[in-house]
């Protein structure tokens, strides 16, 4: 589908409208629907017997939790193209390799937790107290501020990387002074991939709460992740208005993580009632959102940021990037 969607549909590089982007939604929240139809009939039975409704909710309740951190998370997102001023029709081509690059470091880490976990079984009481942190922690948090000139992951990058201070057009790399150079859309995509690392962080353990099956934890990341370009496009010019998302994104992240410490000690929370917590807790985040909006009236970030100059036709060395700078014509 990935395969699709950007070597058919989006070959050439325009600007995602909000239709296009709609549609795409629908397709990937009826795929993860269709899946979890599979898990209660045939494909449960064959993978799970009598415990496939288990593993269904299971897989419902930790798609919907990943789903609902992805959105909170496409803020970030949103500050970062508007900081760098990623033209719009470029955008989609850095969040579907960032896709990519998340569904391997997801993976990754999902393989490395549930190992430990099987190892060292106390490590849950370390994963359930961070929840409860992180979730506390979100609660108190105000809005987010991106200031990647104070960035280690730029310095890094800019130090050891050679990066042109522009774009041209969909590249990644291009040549200068006969050298292999990496363009503003390679630094643009490093960073929403190591942003994407800090957001599994929190991601991972709230999953391993509602189930420590391989295989529930990383489709119901994965098809939380592939919705998530698609959801960025549909959501991006009003997702600031939903401030009481991370509230309530808290709030569920500090319930499961008292639901994996209960579970550890004896008091199991049913899967069912935690997926209705979850879903209610979810709700009235939105809906409060739509009640009590924000009066300041001022706008943090817009989803349509200002083009990139032009491209010359000569690079020179001065045009490199020798040292962490802000991108050429920030503001």
């Amino acid at each position: 589908m990935l395969a699709v969607d950007l070597g058919v549909f989006n070959r050439k590089p325009h600007e995602i409208t909000t239709r296009n982007a709609a549609i795409w939604s629908g397709v990937w929240v009826t795929l993860a629907l269709i899946f979890a139809g599979l898990l209660f009939g045939p494909l449960g039975w064959e993978l799970f017997g009598a415990t496939r409704h288990q593993k269904g909710l299971e897989f419902i309740t930790g798609y919907l939790i990943e789903l609902s951190l992805s959105v909170d998370n496409l803020f970030v997102f949103l500050l970062i193209f508007s900081y760098f001023k990623v033209p719009p029709k470029y955008q989609h081509r850095v969040l579907y390799w960032g896709v990519l690059g998340a569904l391997v470091m997801r993976v990754t880490m999902i393989l490395a937790g549930t190992a430990l976990i099987n190892r060292v079984h106390a490590i849950i009481y370390v994963f359930g107290a961070f929840l409860v942190y992180t979730g506390i922690k979100m609660l108190g948090e105000g809005n987010e501020e991106v200031n990647p000139e104070e960035s280690p992951i730029v310095r890094f990058v800019t130090r050891y990387v050679p990066i042109v201070r522009h774009y041209e057009r969909r590249k990644f790399f291009t040549i200068a002074d006969g050298k292999r150079v990496g363009t503003l859309l390679l630094l643009v995509l490093i960073v929403v991939e190591v942003t994407d690392l800090v957001f599994a962080v929190d991601s991972i353990p709230a999953i391993f709460g509602v189930t420590t099956d391989r295989f529930i934890i990383y489709t119901s990341n994965v098809f939380a992740i592939l919705g998530l370009r698609t959801f960025y496009f549909l959501l991006a010019g009003v997702v600031e208005k939903f401030h009481y998302l991370k509230t309530g994104l808290g709030i569920v992240l500090g319930f499961i993580g008292v639901k994996m410490l209960l579970g550890e000690l004896g008091v199991d929370i049913p899967i069912g009632l935690a997926l209705a917590a979850v879903v209610s807790i979810l709700t009235l985040s939105v809906l409060a959102s739509m009640i009590w909006t924000k009066s300041t009236g001022q706008v943090v970030a817009s989803s349509t940021p200002r083009r990139a100059r032009a491209v010359p036709t000569k690079i020179s060395k001065k045009e490199l990037i020798e040292k962490p700078e802000l991108p050429e014509g920030k503001t």
